[in-house]
């Protein structure tokens, strides 16, 4: 089914489809209140670490003999740390992400807060295709401060800017930015040097706004405290519907990167604020000197406001649907410049994160931990399986795969929080039985060795390409 495009200032249709994995159906129910009893942040955070540590020491203690027998063939720091990147820190994650969705409970956005006006800058090269629908969806938000569209068109060679100077001549609120070619973190730069507003937002220009999401996105961040700088929507995949690989995106999205973002949330440090869609505070962007000229340009932007003292959070409601690669050489471009961005991040602001000694330096932390995980599960896990298959569990055995119940559970916790979350919205979570099996089976088998390779290539510092 295809999206509806409404006109200039209109709201999309009150019932249309967005892709497989949702559909909106009507206006916002209401939110069901939490019973559980009110624990402070640093409670419901000490309890996550003491549960994922418990967990930890545990694994470590019923490993000691597997690390010792394989560490007759490997040697015993070897064996250890194949253990450790296959085994116990999946485990420890595991663990401390079911513990942290299990204690998210973060207090709903009321609608009396201040509305400052925002400004929702676009960066675009080469879009014509689709601006419009991005711009006319922006538009249309039901945020009650002022929202104003600015498309900073990076010299796109095609109709990019006559299309959106062609809704500009309808709607005042629309402008379109003319920038030499030189990426989005240029584009970008152009258009912040001239906002005048408190507040800006970034869409991708393949990315449609709900009406709602400005509205909590920014409501979010005048609830949380005045050290908030930037606050991620929530970004779901808009053509899962198109093959295997975009369906397992979408779950992906749903559950694998929204918990992630809902347990950094809870350390008051979600790491990354994606360019796909968040919202600033204006100041704060341009302290940080703007986006900088990186591969991973989001990442380190937010890394730089953290590092000056400011705090990031998420909204889980502020929901967005955006176009994931459907071809696997794409894709795998799109996750090593993922990857490279987190190390171009740790190299820039890492050291000085870790020190700041705040709730979400243990996030931190774990990103360090991942080119260990990365490289154990491809260079160990995956050899592994081949030997189970033969019979030879060194590797790969029952213990190993005790991780699987735990990240079952976690997904399916998650799961259930996303259907409460989007019920709340009016949207409605579709089910992709053999995607989800797909996902939970196959997705980290890929999605590991391409995140090492993107490690490699930025450590060896090798040509950018988007």
């Amino acid at each position: 089914m295809s999206l509806a495009t409404p006109a200039p200032g209109e709201a999309p249709p009150a019932s249309h489809a967005l892709g497989p994995d949702v559909s909106f159906i009507d206006r916002r129910a209401p939110r069901s209140s939490s019973r559980l009893p009110y624990l402070s942040l640093g409670v419901r955070n000490a309890i996550a670490a003491a549960v994922a540590l418990i967990w930890a020491l545990v694994s470590i203690w019923i490993a000691l003999p597997w690390i010792r027998d394989l560490g007759g063939s490997l040697t015993v720091p070897v064996a250890a740390a194949v253990i450790a990147g296959i085994a116990i820190l999946p485990g420890y994650l595991n663990a401390h992400l079911v513990a942290s969705i299990l204690l998210d409970r973060p207090k709903r956005v009321e609608d009396d807060l201040p509305a400052p006006p925002v400004t929702v800058l676009i960066a675009a090269y080469n879009e014509s295709d689709r601006i419009a629908d991005t711009v006319r969806y922006a538009l249309a938000s039901d945020y009650r401060g002022d929202v104003s569209v600015m498309v900073c068109d990076d010299g796109s060679t095609d109709a990019t800017a006559e299309v959106v100077a062609a809704i500009a001549a309808e709607d005042p609120r629309v402008r379109v930015l003319e920038c030499p070619h030189g990426g989005k973190a240029s584009a970008l730069n152009h258009g912040l040097a001239v906002v005048d507003t408190p507040l800006i937002a970034t869409c991708d220009a393949d990315t449609l706004l709900m009406p709602w999401a400005l509205g909590r996105a920014a409501g979010r961040l005048a609830q949380s405290p005045p050290d908030t700088v930037c606050v991620a929507g929530s970004v779901m995949v808009r053509n899962s519907r198109t093959n295997l690989l975009a369906a397992m995106q979408s779950w992906d999205y749903l559950l694998g990167i929204a918990s992630v973002k809902r347990e950094q949330s809870l350390m008051r440090g979600t790491l990354v604020a994606q360019g796909a869609f968040s919202v600033y505070r204006t100041d704060a962007v341009r302290d940080a000197g703007g986006w900088p000229d990186m591969i991973g340009e989001d990442i380190v932007l937010t890394w730089a406001m953290l590092a000056a003292g400011g705090r990031s959070t998420y909204e889980p409601t502020a929901i967005a649907f955006t176009d994931v690669p459907i071809g696997f050489r794409h894709f795998v471009r799109q996750r090593q410049r993922w990857a490279r961005g987190m190390i171009e991040g740790l190299r820039i602001h890492g050291a000085t994160l870790l020190r700041s000694a705040r709730l979400y330096t243990h996030a931190v932390a774990v990103n360090l931990c991942f080119p260990l995980m990365d490289l154990a599960f491809t260079c160990a896990f995956l050899p592994g399986l081949v030997l189970a298959a033969t019979g030879n569990y060194a590797i790969v055995g029952p213990f190993t795969l005790a991780v699987l119940p735990l990240n079952l559970l976690m997904l399916g916790l998650m799961a259930r929080r996303q259907r409460a979350t989007f019920a709340s919205m009016g949207l409605a979570v579709r089910r992709h039985r053999r995607a989800f099996l797909a996902y939970f089976l196959l997705y980290q088998l890929i999605l590991s060795p391409v995140s090492l390779a993107g490690y490699a290539k930025e450590l060896a510092r090798t040509r950018r390409r988007w």
